[in-house]
């Protein structure tokens, strides 16, 4: 498992960062204090605070490298 914080503090940043992981195998959940939400379901992640980075678990067996390129923009330190 990867775990990356990630900002999702707009609309347009939140559909674009579901299409970019969708197309990907693993599985990805975002945790926001005690919530755990799957990160492919928009619903879900406008169920958040997405004022503040986010914490993002990445559970790949493969293509971690493509995954990581394909979020990049979202990260934050």
């Amino acid at each position: 498992m990867t775990e990356v914080k990630v900002s999702l503090n707009s609309m347009e940043k939140v559909k674009s960062f579901v299409n970019d992981i969708t197309g990907f195998k693993a599985d990805f959940d975002l945790v926001s204090g005690r919530y755990v939400i799957d990160a492919k379901s928009i619903m879900g992640i406008f169920s958040l605070d997405l004022s503040n980075p986010i914490q993002l678990n990445i559970y790949a067996d493969q293509d971690e490298d493509k995954i990581m390129e394909a979020i990049k923009p979202y990260i934050v330190d």
